[in-house]
C-alpha cells in the first residue's frame, strides 16, 4: 500500500511549504477550508470508494481500537473480507502493517486511498477509527458510512479543542454527519453505560439506535472496559448477520490488541503493558489489575508538547491511590522538559505518600527497576505507550521504542540489544 498516496502526499507537502501559501494558512478560517478541500479532492481522486463498501466508524475516547479488532475478528471468523484502519495497524484483507503515520485518523487523502485498496482486493467491510481531531480536520467527510458507533467519552485533548464540551462536540458531529449519509439502513450503536449516551442517541436523530451492553462471552482480555468494548462489537456483528456461535468463538479466541492490557508475563509475577494515557483509563486499568496477595508496581509518565497538562497531577493522584510503588518516567516529552513533566505528575501525589515514589527519567531503566522490585503475585503495569513504536522528543525527533520489547528484554526473554 504506498506508491500513489505517497506521491500525492509528497506533492501536497511541497505545495504547502511555498511561502505565500504558508502565510495564508495562518489565517483562522483557512485550515478548515484547506482540510475540507483535501477531503473532497481525495474522494474525487480515488472515485468515492466508500460507496462500494460497508463502512463502520467507531468513535470515543478509549477502546476504539479494541472494539474495531473485536468486530474484525468476528467478521473474519465468518469468512468475510475486511479492511481496518486504526491507530495500531492498517489492514487490507490479509495485508496488515503497523500504523506508523502517527495519527489515529490519517489525513492527506489516506482514508480514501485505503478504501480504494480495499475495493480492489474485494473487501466487503471497512472499519475506521474516528478521532476528534480528525473530525475537526474533516477527515470523515465524503465517506459514506453505514454504521456509527460510540464507545465512551472522557476528558482528553482539552488544550487542542479548547474545552471538554468542544471535544465532545467533535464526536457528536461525527454522528450527525453519518445521519446524513447517502447509505440506506444506517444504524447507530451506543454504549448505554456511558453517562453521555443520551447526547449521542439524540445526535442520531430519527435513525435506528442500538444500545449496547457488556458482553457475557468469556474473554482472554481482562478489564470491565473490555467487556464494554466487546459488547459494542457484538451488537454490530449481530446487525451484520454474524451468527451467535461464530461471535462467541471469535471472542473466545481473540488474544487482544498489542499494547492494550498485554501480558508480557503472568507468573511468578505479572508484567502488563497498556496504552492508558488519560486519568479515567489509568484508573480503570489499575482497578482491573489489583493483585490478590501481591502489590501493584506502576510505571507511568505523561505526554508533553503542551498537551493536556491538566491531567498530570490527576494521574499522579490516581497512582497514589492504587500503586504500592510508583515509578515516574519519560513518555513523549516532545519539546517540553521531561523532568518538569514528571514534577507536575508528582504534584498530585500526597506528600505523605512520596516515600513510595521513584523518578527515573530513562524509561528502560524505569521498567528494569520495576521488574527488579516485583515478587511472587505482584503486578508490574507499564502505561502510556502501549504499542507505540517511538518516543517523541524535541525537534520532531523520534526514538524507536517498544514497551513490550524492553519488558521482554529485562525479563530475559530476548537477547539484549547491542
Amino acid at each position: 500500500m504506498a506508491s500513489s498516496w505517497t506521491a500525492l502526499n509528497t506533492i501536497l507537502e511541497g505545495v504547502k511549504k511555498f511561502p505565500p501559501l504558508r502565510a495564508l494558512y495562518k489565517l483562522p478560517w483557512v485550515p478548515s477550508v484547506y482540510h475540507y478541500c483535501l477531503a473532497f479532492i481525495g474522494a474525487l481522486i480515488y472515485r468515492f470508494p466508500s460507496k462500494k463498501l460497508k463502512v463502520i466508524g467507531v468513535t470515543g475516547t478509549k477502546g476504539k481500537t479494541t472494539t474495531l479488532e473485536f468486530i474484525n475478528a468476528g467478521l473474519e471468523m465468518a469468512g468475510r473480507k475486511t479492511a481496518l484502519l486504526s491507530s495500531v495497524r492498517i489492514k487490507v484483507d490479509k495485508d496488515s502493517k503497523p500504523n506508523l503515520l502517527g495519527n489515529t485518523q490519517p489525513g492527506r487523502f489516506f482514508a480514501q486511498y485505503f478504501m480504494r485498496e480495499a475495493v480492489k482486493k474485494g473487501c466487503e467491510v471497512a472499519l475506521l477509527e474516528i478521532g476528534s481531531e480528525g473530525v475537526v480536520r474533516h477527515r470523515h467527510r465524503f465517506i459514506d458510512f453505514d454504521v456509527a458507533a460510540f464507545v465512551n467519552i472522557h476528558p482528553e485533548h482539552i488544550e487542542s479543542h479548547g474545552s471538554f464540551e468542544k471535544y465532545r462536540e467533535a464526536k457528536l458531529k461525527f454522528f450527525r454527519y453519518v445521519r446524513r449519509s447517502a447509505k440506506r439502513n444506517k444504524k447507530f450503536f451506543v454504549n448505554q453505560d456511558d453517562k453521555n449516551a443520551d447526547l449521542f442517541i439524540r445526535a442520531a436523530g430519527r435513525e435506528e439506535v442500538v444500545l449496547a451492553v457488556k458482553t457475557e462471552i468469556p474473554l482472554r482480555m481482562s478489564g470491565e472496559f473490555n467487556r464494554e468494548n466487546a459488547g459494542l462489537a457484538e451488537a454490530i456483528l449481530h446487525s451484520l448477520g454474524v451468527a451467535d456461535q461464530i461471535i462467541e468463538r471469535a471472542f473466545r479466541e481473540f488474544n487482544g490488541v498489542p499494547g492494550r492490557m498485554e501480558y508480557v508475563q503472568r507468573e511468578p509475577f505479572a508484567v502488563v503493558v497498556d496504552y492508558a494515557h488519560t486519568p479515567d483509563s489509568l484508573e480503570a486499568v489499575y482497578k482491573s489489575l489489583q493483585p490478590q496477595g501481591g502489590k501493584l508496581i506502576c510505571v507511568l509518565g505523561s505526554a508533553g508538547g503542551g498537551r493536556d497538562k491538566w491531567k498530570r497531577p490527576k494521574m499522579g493522584n490516581i497512582a497514589s491511590q492504587y500503586c504500592a510503588k510508583i515509578i515516574l518516567t519519560d513518555e513523549d516529552p516532545f519539546d517540553e522538559d521531561p523532568a518538569q513533566i514528571l514534577e507536575e505528575i508528582k504534584a498530585g501525589i500526597p506528600d505523605e505518600q512520596t516515600q513510595r515514589l521513584e523518578i527515573i527519567l530513562d524509561r528502560r531503566q524505569a521498567i528494569q527497576r520495576a521488574v527488579s522490585l516485583a515478587k511472587n503475585r505482584d503486578v508490574v503495569i507499564v502505561t502510556g505507550k502501549g504499542s507505540e513504536p517511538y518516543i517523541r522528543i524535541s525537534g520532531g525527533e523520534k526514538i524507536p521504542w517498544s514497551d513490550v520489547g524492553v519488558a521482554k528484554e529485562v525479563l530475559g526473554y530476548t537477547d539484549p540489544k547491542p
